[in-house]
């Protein structure tokens, strides 16, 4: 990390403000150049401050390098929240637990790739052993940098050489989170993490928690664009969004609904320019969503992003994934075995689902006026499902199964996509 100190600025700024109190009357001209020399200390402060800490280049020469050498492209998956603890909650779903899932699927996929190493922070209930023993035995030191971060982010933005970003709202870590956090990307720092993916799902305030509320998609949060990890966390994150948009929304919040959004504030992404590795905070869609309901469609539809966020890493390092080369999503190739409609399928499945991976490839899901928002791929056999399948029925001059899944349908899907 560039941890540089900050005593010859304030120094400056005690001369400074001692030069105009004393001499002002009598010696302008000290004054002048001891501002100058602030003024010109602080400029040099924010050129180191705000080096580039990870470049496109740096990365692309790794990753090309990584299958001959012992250094790899070095990932930390970081699951949201604590084990145990915290996190956005909707009926018996647990934001906490889903992130976990996600993220042991996402390492998973990285395993497999001989680019990669691979570290998780933590399980469902306990912290990875290697970041509970840095915390246990860092806590002091954390802090110090932390505030050491704070300092020379305040006296930049006091000087104006950083400005303030409005940012969307988040909610306030507690004190110990927060640190836990900054120790986080303190060790990354520390390990040469080259990408950190921090892991969350959404959630939004409304009157009652029990019913899903007015938003609903993903949006990947990156570093505001004057942090030393911008430029190349922004390249990275927008690769995984182009993939993950594929087969799911984009957040339809106002102050979301770029997709890839800057940020200024959040500790996962660095604020305070404290992290050199390309951070970004992926919020895979809103906790209420109808995939994330039942059980067997959350984990389909979990492991499946955790697979479209690895395709959209190789995206950014200009690899064709072999075992992406036919499908994109591991729902298909599928063989639908039985028929089905609206009436028969009164819970989510995987019929369904792979239906709606296959319409969507296929042009129909979700109808031209209708988005993702309005018709996720839930597994539900719901209105855009049945409006999508007529599109497809009418395209193939497939007759008499007009809103269900028959015979001639099946076979129809399967010859296209089925294994």
């Amino acid at each position: 990390m560039k941890n540089y100190q900050i005593l010859v600025i304030t120094f400056a700024g005690i001369v400074a403000a001692l030069g105009a109190f004393c001499f002002v009357e009598f010696h302008p001209e000290v004054v002048n150049y001891v501002s100058l020399s602030l003024k010109e200390t602080s400029q040099n402060l924010a050129a180191v401050f705000f080096q580039e800490s990870v470049t496109i280049a740096q990365l692309d020469q790794k990753y090309k390098n990584a299958p001959t050498s012992q250094n790899k492209i070095n990932i930390l998956i970081v699951p949201g929240h604590e084990p145990n603890f915290g996190g956005a909650e909707f009926g018996n779903v647990k934001e906490r637990d889903m992130t976990v899932d996600l993220g042991d699927y996402l390492s998973g996929f990285l395993k497999k790739d001989d680019h990669y190493t691979v570290a998780v922070t933590r399980d469902k209930q306990n912290w990875n052993p290697v970041f509970a023993d840095y915390f246990s035995k860092n806590w002091d030191a954390i802090t110090a940098f932390v505030a050491n971060q704070k300092t020379q982010m305040q006296i930049l933005m006091d000087v104006g050489l950083v400005k303030t970003i409005s940012s969307v709202y988040h909610a306030t870590a507690k004190p110990d989170v927060a640190l836990r956090l900054y120790g986080i990307n303190k060790w990354a720092n520390e390990n040469n993490v080259d990408i950190e993916i921090h892991i969350h799902f959404n959630d939004y305030s409304r009157s009652h928690a029990n019913l899903p509320g007015e938003y609903t998609g993903l949006t990947i949060y990156v570093p505001e664009h004057q942090y030393s990890n911008s430029t190349t966390t922004r390249a990275i994150a927008t690769s995984v969004l182009n993939r993950l948009s594929r087969y799911n929304a984009v957040s339809d919040m106002p102050q979301e609904n770029a997709g890839v959004v800057d940020d200024q504030d959040l500790i996962a992404v660095g604020s305070n320019n404290n992290a050199d590795a390309a951070s970004m905070l992926i919020e895979y869609g809103y906790i209420y969503e109808p995939q994330f309901q039942d059980p067997i469609i959350r984990d389909m539809t979990l492991k499946d992003l955790a697979y479209q966020t690895y395709l959209g890493l190789e995206d950014f390092f200009g690899v064709q994934s072999q075992s992406a080369v036919v499908y994109d999503t591991l729902m298909l190739p599928y063989k639908w075995q039985k028929n089905f409609s609206k009436n028969s399928s009164k819970t989510a499945t995987t019929d369904v689902f792979a239906l709606q991976s296959a319409l969507i490839i296929d042009g129909e899901y979700p109808i031209d006026s209708q988005s993702k928002n309005d018709c996720p791929r839930s597994g539900v056999f719901g209105g855009c499902t049945v409006s999508a399948l007529n599109v497809f029925q009418n395209k193939y001059d497939i007759k008499g199964e007009s809103g269900f899944v028959g015979t001639k349908t099946r076979t129809t899907l399967n010859s296209m996509f089925g294994s």
